[in-house]
């Protein structure tokens, strides 16, 4: 038994040694995958110095020699299709298969994004979910899921794995992304390949390269901070480390004593609290997009907010810094970047939307996707996902695949103030406004003493004019500016407007 013991340690050392030489591509060229149509395509992974790599896929070889460990080569612009199979051959070979070309979009972002199909314990069932499921059959709509991962530096690989969509598989797909998926295929009729990488709960900062939050002055001292917890960690540490023989005999005499007399025992001595144990600066970024960026993409669909609420005055500079950074890192300056205003939710405050609203009307070739007829009072993660999904899917297609259709609600564009009352004119009318329901509502209205109460709204031509009787000298007019909004504004493409103010606190 001994000697049986001995020889299968030996054989899985030498498979493990084995493999640290074999030719082995990065995690996203795996089976089931799917590539970007219509620009060069990298294929990279790691090796044994000196080996000599031979790709070959959809008729096309490339070669390459690993040079520290790592191997890259890049294959001619393709267009859509598949199935096709990938082989990968140096001192071992390497076959992917089921492998489609269409588009690929990473669809990024917090809880909402990350909701999955499946019932939930805590939250509630996706709207229609039974009839979803049994209706998701879609072999060409791919999705890869990024496990979270926190790190320090930029990672190369992540351990994520190509998932066919089906009435089996869907439960693990994000909603949200399931549904702009699907309607951006019944669209454009190619493979759809959406790579997951979200992680509840976090803010902005988490999902931004540490090099892009430094230059910017105004968000430096977030890295000045982080830094400083680093430094004052490793004090302590150094400082417990010292005194800790001295500790733990304290904290015995303590216990004695203690038990001795019948009181509490003494709490056990532990080091300080390693701040990359938790969530930090840049952590998402380096562990959950880093390994990406390598990978061409369509575009992005975001879906974060909600944890940036209580600073929504810093997500004004955040959420455009991490646009460009993205953009920055993927070397694409134009990447389409799709986002979700957050939905109705009595903590959802109307400056975090605000702050969004000015991300789109700073930022080019950014689409926002308004939800104020998708929230839900009480439930941060309202289960109404299908809209918020085929909203993404016309942002989609008129931002990336410049159709000339209608993406957006109506964003205002100016106003002006004549006599008794304020007329505010709009972007992406699409054919003309209208309300739903018997009268327009959700405007409010105020005079110099900033006292904002409820107006009457008329719909004149492609203009909302706003008044009350009892305010005859407007300064201010203001649209769904509350946690739960209340609007019902529309254009004819049936989609919302987003909530507004005109005394915006610059």
């Amino acid at each position: 038994m001994k000697l049986y013991s001995k020889h299968l340690i030996t054989f899985i050392f030498l498979i493990q040694f084995a493999s640290l030489f074999a030719i082995n591509p990065n995690n996203l060229f795996s089976n089931h995958m799917v590539l970007q149509q219509k620009v060069k395509i990298p294929v990279w992974g790691t090796g044994r110095n000196g080996e000599n790599v031979k790709v070959e896929f959809n008729g096309k070889t490339v070669t390459t020699v690993v040079e520290k460990n790592h191997w890259h080569i890049v294959l001619p612009e393709m267009d859509a299709g598949g199935p096709h199979v990938m082989k990968i051959t140096g001192n071992n070979s390497v076959v992917i298969k089921d492998i489609y070309i269409g588009e690929v979009w990473v669809c990024s972002g917090q809880s909402n994004m990350e909701r999955k199909m499946s019932p939930h314990w805590k939250y509630q069932t996706i709207s229609n979910y039974e009839k979803e499921k049994k209706a998701a059959n879609y072999p060409l709509i791919r999705q890869y899921n990024v496990p979270h991962k926190k790190s320090n530096i930029p990672l190369e690989n992540t351990k994520g794995e190509w998932t066919v969509c089906s009435p089996e598989t869907i439960e693990s797909f994000s909603a949200v992304g399931y549904f702009f998926s699907r309607d951006l295929f019944e669209a454009k009729k190619v493979p759809i390949g959406i790579i997951l990488s979200t992680v509840g709960g976090t803010q902005a900062k988490y999902w931004i390269s540490q090099s892009s939050l430094s230059n910017k002055p105004e968000l430096e001292a977030l890295v000045k901070a982080y830094d400083e917890s680093i430094k004052k960690f490793t004090k302590k540490l150094a400082a417990y480390n010292s005194r800790k023989k001295a500790l733990l005999v304290q904290y015995e005499h303590g216990k004695k004593k203690a038990k001795k007399k019948g009181k509490t025992q003494p709490l056990n001595p532990k080091p300080p609290q390693d701040p990359t144990k938790r969530r930090f600066i840049s952590c998402y970024f380096n562990g959950m997009i880093a390994p990406l960026l390598k990978y061409p993409i369509a575009g992005v669909a975001w879906y974060q907010g909600e944890s940036d609420r209580d600073f929504a005055k810093q997500y004004q500079i955040l959420f455009p810094t991490l646009i460009s950074d993205w953009r920055k890192h993927w070397k694409t300056d134009n990447l389409p970047f799709l986002f979700v205003q957050i939905a109705p939710f009595k903590e959802n405050n109307p400056e975090i939307r605000e702050a969004q609203l000015l991300t789109l009307q700073n930022t080019e070739n950014t689409a926002m996707i308004v939800t104020i007829d998708c929230g839900d009072a009480t439930d941060i993660h309202p289960p109404l996902k299908q809209p918020i999904g085929y909203r993404l899917s016309l942002a989609a297609r008129a931002l990336a695949y410049h159709e000339n259709i209608a993406y957006s609600g109506p964003i205002i564009d100016d106003y002006s103030i004549k006599n008794d009352k304020i007329e505010i004119s709009f972007k992406h009318i699409y054919g003309g406004l209208k309300h739903k329901g018997k009268t327009l509502t959700g405007f409010t209205i105020a005079d110099s003493s900033e006292n904002f109460v409820p107006a009457k709204a008329e719909i004149k031509g492609n203009k909302i004019i706003v008044y009350n009787k009892n305010i005859t000298n407007p300064v201010a007019v203001r649209y769904g500016w509350a946690n739960i909004p209340k609007g019902n504004l529309y254009n004819a493409a049936n989609l919302p407007a987003s909530p507004f103010r005109t005394d915006i606190d610059n």
